[in-house]
């Protein structure tokens, strides 16, 4: 009969083993460490312009509703005398009104409507092209209309006000290549946090079911109100 033998582990086993389960501890700590830092440093990044865009989303969201007074724009227009051949296409009538208007930003939008037949009373009437061009900037919103072979350009101009300057920012509207690459960078920090976030509480938080429960509910109450409202 043979009988069962028993291993005895040696000090320098227990030694390798215990340094094996330091060595992982200690990376963990290591990576924990970095991934709060990441999270503070790109927090302090954000922290400005996320401020900024809360108060512009809450006031977007809310101003209807909760009936928020934030000053509205101001309007102004007036009707410029041009040439009754001044313009030989929409691309010439909006070259002119960016040098006569004086805005400093290209236009956004150049759209020409086709000539075409339309009932005046009792009879039909040819109704000529109708050109019209936008200029947007956080601080004004500018729209130029002429009718092809008119001799008077009709020009609106909105001031936004601070309050409506705000909410441009928000959008990027009319803004520069250099702001609108800060809001990227900001709400890539936004998605960064997320990430780093999820797993500073998942590495940090032994209650993992609750957290993992808030997240899915979080998910599906993000998809049905979304499916909602469309």
């Amino acid at each position: 009969m043979n009988t069962p033998t028993t291993r005895v582990v040696t000090d320098s086993e227990r030694n390798a083993a215990r340094g094996a389960g330091n060595s992982t501890r200690s990376r963990r700590s290591q990576f924990l460490k970095w991934l709060r830092k990441i999270h503070g440093w790109v927090g302090l990044w954000g922290a400005a312009l996320g401020l900024l865009f809360g108060v512009t989303g809450f006031l977007q969201n809310h101003r209807a509703v909760m009936k928020i007074k934030a000053g509205g724009p101001e309007v102004s227009s007036v009707e410029l005398p041009v040439a009754a051949d001044a313009f030989h296409s929409p691309h010439d009538f909006a070259k002119w009104a960016h040098d006569a208007l004086k805005v400093d930003r290209p236009a956004l939008r150049v759209q020409r409507e086709p000539a075409k037949p339309v009932t005046w009373g009792d009879q039909s009437v040819m109704q000529p092209e109708h050109w019209t061009v936008r200029f947007i900037a956080p601080r004004y919103l500018v729209d130029a209309d002429y009718w092809k072979g008119g001799t008077f350009v009709h020009v609106e101009r909105r001031e936004q006000g601070l309050v409506g300057v705000l909410e441009a920012m928000h959008r990027s509207q009319g803004a520069n290549v250099g702001w609108i690459l800060l809001a990227d960078s900001i709400a890539g920090s936004l998605i960064l946090l997320s990430l780093t976030g999820v797993i500073l509480w998942t590495e940090l938080n032994r209650k993992r079911t609750v957290g993992a429960t808030i997240l899915i509910v979080s998910l599906i109450a993000i998809i049905v109100l979304a499916a909602d409202s469309l």
